[in-house]
């Protein structure tokens, strides 16, 4: 019988399991809904415990989907949503603050103060990121100025820090491994990522003790550690493989050279771009990421972050009722002929890429008495591929290298009413593989490629299964008046001070 790979995405609104073939079928499957908090406006949180308990549930479920018994499973690959910061205490292994989530505005206003100390520039320099609340840094330091007594515990390393993979690792093998690797560890603001190394001027800036803080490996793609054998999984089996979410998205995707890029569609939209051994700093409010090459080592890219892409569909389920479900939208969106002119810009956790204000919220614009439930999908949708043309046309300006097609994945990107817009207002070639869970598979091949199960990159380029190519079909006309009819729409939203 075959080997195969359990992949475990932890994302933001869920958790899903994946046992994987080495020719990229999914066997087994398994999904947990994750419950969101909301103690303020703008703040988000979840419960790490709940993480925990979910990811176990959801690994034990796709196992027994599979048919496969747990000897077949050569490793255990983890992505996960990154920057959500996780803090516990070492002996006890109890969270002392729940999750605080990368879309929560908790720590906005230490990030004003960041800037008005004039410190952004070394954090640019150093991180590639910049003063913004999306970053764990500073969500770790929320957590320790609202305990009294937290910090020096932290200094004496009795409190630890982690985002989620390393929360997951340090469960999965008993509090025995406090790791991470690099394309988590880029996203703190602690983390120079031309060293490829915690920085102590960075902690310093922060205020965040070096003692608190997990290993950093040298690759995506080693063993990291092994079970316990608690719970579904067997004793002993490797977990050999970590990645951020949309960098474990580029590698399952098979972005491995330069130029290459790929689009998740997920909570937010993340668009990345391989920059090989190049680490620019953008002029256009891009990022400078950590990625990984066809080995699983570290490479560099260029990222622009969307924050809200699915969640705004989300909110038309859960906020407003006019769906049933997600994929109404597409039925709705069909009932037009057009927009008619009505724009949202969804900045419910403030705008990312390539705008940067953190205080921005969301707007609707253009409506009429005429306008209807199918008005308000389309405009979702819409704004899903609006966000993707603002990054797109920086990454091209930023990297010199124009983007002739985008890779794309993540849950939206079965909607084919958006695809085939996102094609169209941006004038690029989508291509959609037959298995848009390219996350999953990307930690699946991280971990796969570390025990010897795919030997070689040319061995891992086969899981990746052709499915449906979009091709723009608008004119540039049409195409560049909707967008005018966008960035309207934005400028109503952003504030021209706070913004880049």
């Amino acid at each position: 019988m075959a080997r195969a790979v359990l992949a475990l995405d932890q994302g933001t609104t869920g958790t899903t399991a994946l046992v994987i073939s080495t020719t990229g079928e999914v066997l087994g499957r398994a999904y947990r809904e994750l419950t969101q908090h909301y103690p303020r406006p703008g703040w988000v949180e979840q419960d790490a415990d709940e993480i925990w308990r979910d990811s176990l549930g959801a690994l034990n479920a796709a196992l027994e989907d599979s048919g496969l018994p747990a000897d077949r499973i050569a490793a255990l690959g983890i992505t996960n949503q990154r920057e959500t910061t996780v803090v516990w205490d070492r002996a006890t292994g109890q969270p002392v603050h729940r999750a605080v989530v990368w879309q929560s505005r908790q720590s906005a206003p230490l990030c004003e103060a960041l800037r008005e100390d004039g410190v952004e520039p070394v954090l640019r320099r150093k991180t590639g990121l910049v003063a913004d609340a999306y970053f764990s840094g500073t969500k770790i330091r929320w957590i320790l100025d609202r305990y009294p007594g937290l910090r020096p515990r932290a200094e004496r390393g009795e409190i630890l820090f982690g985002t989620v993979d390393t929360w997951l690792l340090w469960k999965l093998t008993g509090g025995a491994v406090h790791r991470t690797d690099p394309t988590n560890a880029c996203r703190t603001l602690l983390f120079d990522i031309h060293r490829m190394a915690w920085d102590d001027e960075l902690c310093g800036i922060l205020q965040v003790p070096p003692a608190m803080l997990p290993e950093v490996s040298a690759s995506s793609s080693e063993v990291f550690g092994h079970t316990t054998g608690d719970g579904p999984l067997p004793p002993g089996l490797p977990i050999a493989g970590i990645a951020g979410d949309q960098q474990a998205a580029l590698f399952g995707q098979g972005c491995w050279r330069p130029g290459q890029a790929k689009n998740t569609y997920g909570t937010g939209c993340f668009l990345l771009m391989n920059m090989g051994d190049e680490s620019p700093i953008s002029n256009g409010g891009l990022l400078t990421t950590v990625g990984c090459d066809a080995h699983g080592r570290p490479t560099y890219c260029l990222e622009g972050s969307v924050f809200t892409a699915g969640a705004a569909v989300q909110w038309l389920r859960d906020g407003l009722g006019i769906i049933a479900e997600a994929a109404d939208t597409e039925a709705l969106a069909r009932q037009l002929d057009g927009n008619g002119g009505v724009y949202l810009v969804p900045a419910f956790s403030g705008l990312g890429a390539p705008y940067w204000d953190m205080d921005a919220r969301g707007t609707l614009v253009g409506l009429t008495a005429g306008s209807g439930r199918a008005h308000l999908a389309r405009a979702v949708l819409e704004a899903i591929a609006y966000q993707s043309r603002d990054v797109l046309e920086v990454m091209d300006a930023d990297s010199g290298v124009p983007i002739t097609e985008l890779r794309v994945d993540g849950g939206a990107c079965a909607n084919d009413f958006l695809m085939q817009f996102q094609a169209d207002v941006t004038g690029v070639p989508v291509d959609r593989p037959s298995m848009i869970e390219s996350t999953s598979l990307g930690a699946a091949m991280l971990a796969g490629l570390a025990v010897g199960l795919w030997r070689d990159p040319e061995e891992l380029a086969g899981a990746r299964r052709p499915g449906r190519r979009f091709v723009p079909a608008m004119n540039g006309d049409a195409r560049d008046a909707l967008y005018a009819g966008w960035r309207r729409a934005v400028g109503r939203t952003v504030d021209p001070v706070r913004g880049r």
